[in-house]
């Protein structure tokens, strides 16, 4: 039997130079969407999905995230002492959410080397693998719908989210089997035609959710793309990812990158994308994190009547 998926790694070592000056003195993942961290919503997403242990690969500056995650006796002693006994069960909630463990990547070497400190605690186990700062709303957590797919097909699964034409030059673009690329401009991880495989692997079953892949185009042209189907940075993983990690050789930067690795695994077997359902927040995007503020207020018992009623004062 399969070994079931119980382990994540979240990287979180990144300046956050985005939102400076805010990330000056506290970290990215820790900025608030309404009233809870966005490293909050992932987390509970990972939880929701069956992860039991969730290590985190931190660096300089971000204690913050440790003890956001940590028991405090001192604050639950407060908020018994004044009677908040929402606030109280909330905060014993958030730290008994799962098995913690944190690691430190003691230089910027990319994501990929991330990745690699946190092999000896990930062991020979599959894992689930995604970014900080970025949240998907779905019915059926995203992580979930991943791992349903790595439980049917055992191989690496990218997860993908449909972008519309006019932003695929933001993104890696996965390219589905039997997909060319128009031009020449953009790089493209891709495997050799010998390596293709056929779509027909694909259970039919599965086919308006899973389909194989043999490349990612970066940030192609709009008339270039081999799809609309985009990689917000989420992954299944098979432990045999740090075998290519250690093979892989610094690249943009001079730094270790995931994606290198991934083209490596394209060139020896099949690789799949799931199709993930969902509403998408990079929140390392200014504009898209003001936009998950607006999506989650709106969707607050407490907070959703006012806020539209304010909205539509606006008059915009």
């Amino acid at each position: 039997m399969a070994q079931r998926i119980r382990k994540a790694v979240i990287p979180v070592a990144g300046f956050g130079t985005r939102f400076l000056p805010a990330t000056i003195a506290q970290p990215k993942e820790m900025l608030t969407v309404v009233d809870k961290p966005v490293i909050q919503y992932i987390v509970e997403e990972l939880v929701a999905s069956g992860i039991e242990q969730i290590i985190f690969v931190t660096g300089r500056g971000k204690r913050a995230i440790e003890d956001h995650f940590d028991y405090s006796a001192e604050l639950e002693m407060l908020l018994k002492e004044k009677g908040k006994e929402v606030l109280l069960k909330e905060v014993r909630r958030i730290s008994s959410l799962a098995k913690f463990v944190y690691v430190r990547q003691n230089k910027p070497l990319g994501n990929g080397h991330a990745l690699l400190c946190a092999k000896d605690i990930v062991g020979n186990e599959s894992f689930a693998f995604c970014y900080g700062d970025d949240i998907i709303v779905s019915k059926v957590p995203a992580t979930l719908q991943m791992i349903k797919a790595h439980e049917k097909y055992k191989d690496l699964i990218m997860g993908v989210i449909e972008v519309p034409k006019e932003k695929v030059s933001s993104y890696g673009i996965v390219r589905p089997v039997g997909k060319k690329t128009g031009g020449s401009s953009s790089r493209i991880l891709a495997c050799p035609p010998k390596f293709q495989r056929n779509l027909q692997r694909v259970d039919k079953t599965w086919e308006d959710k899973v389909f194989e892949i043999v490349g990612v185009v970066e940030k192609p042209k709009a008339q270039e793309a081999p799809s609309r189907f985009a990689n917000p940075g989420r992954y299944i993983f098979n432990p045999d990812i740090f075998e290519y990690l250690e093979k892989t050789k610094p690249g943009k930067g001079g730094e270790i990158w995931i994606a290198d690795a991934v083209d490596k695994v394209f060139k020896n077997r099949a690789v799949y994308a799931c199709k993930i359902d969902g509403q998408y927040f990079d929140c390392g995007d200014k504009l898209e994190y003001a936009k998950a503020n607006v999506n989650y207020a709106l969707g607050r018992k407490d907070l959703g009547e006012e806020f539209r009623k304010y909205l539509k004062s606006l008059r915009i």
